[in-house]
């Protein structure tokens, strides 16, 4: 994307892994759970899971539809490693921090006075990792299971915020941000999240 007048904007619409947050390994913590595997057999499980789980992602709905996702996603992990870890366990060694700048970015963004969201391929537990990195109340809505490259994750969102597609741009870090964007006629620009933002004139 070439520079874009922040004028011609209303509203901003963010993914959520990869462009405002970010798993921190948990490798180190599994294998502490799991003395008797290598860290090499740990991360490829965790590789598979996380296959399984970006799959399977808009089945965590609520409460109870989280709690199976969590328990199938474990049954993987344990499945290809020959563990036996309890879902909690598990969840528990999966932490997320903010991707560098990502503050700085959102500060900068609303001091522009552009409405904000996060719509993301993400489970319901998105509002509660956004919460966990301080981020409660940044954000106008937040749209989680938004199965992108389906644009009809990001027109919930602008819909809310009441913005036209033309008058948003969204941000993300894989192909299906952009072709999401694309379909819904918003403005694209590619994490990671502050080079996106400087692009804004």
């Amino acid at each position: 994307m070439g520079r874009l007048n922040a004028a011609a904007l209303d509203a901003v619409t963010l993914d959520a892994h990869g462009t405002i947050l970010e798993v921190v390994d948990p490798v180190p913590e599994l294998q502490a759970l799991l003395p008797g595997h290598g860290r090499d057999a740990i991360a490829e499980a965790f590789r598979v899971e996380g296959r399984f789980y970006r799959e399977h992602v808009g089945r965590g709905r609520d409460g109870p539809s989280l709690a199976r996702l969590r328990e199938e996603c474990v049954a993987v992990f344990n499945r290809e490693l020959g563990s036996s870890l309890r879902a909690e366990q598990y969840i528990e060694a999966i932490r997320f921090e903010l991707v560098p700048g990502a503050s700085e970015s959102l500060r900068r963004l609303r001091r522009l006075g552009l409405a904000l969201a996060v719509v993301g391929n993400w489970d319901v537990s998105l509002h509660e990792r956004l919460a966990e990195a301080g981020l409660s109340g940044s954000f106008a809505t937040v749209v989680h299971a938004a199965r992108k490259p389906d644009p009809a994750g990001l027109l919930v969102a602008l819909e809310r915020l009441g913005v036209r597609p033309d008058r948003a741009l969204h941000v993300g870090d894989e192909d299906a941000d952009e072709e999401a964007a694309r379909a819904a006629g918003a403005h694209f620009a590619r994490a990671p999240l502050p080079d996106a933002i400087a692009t804004l004139a």
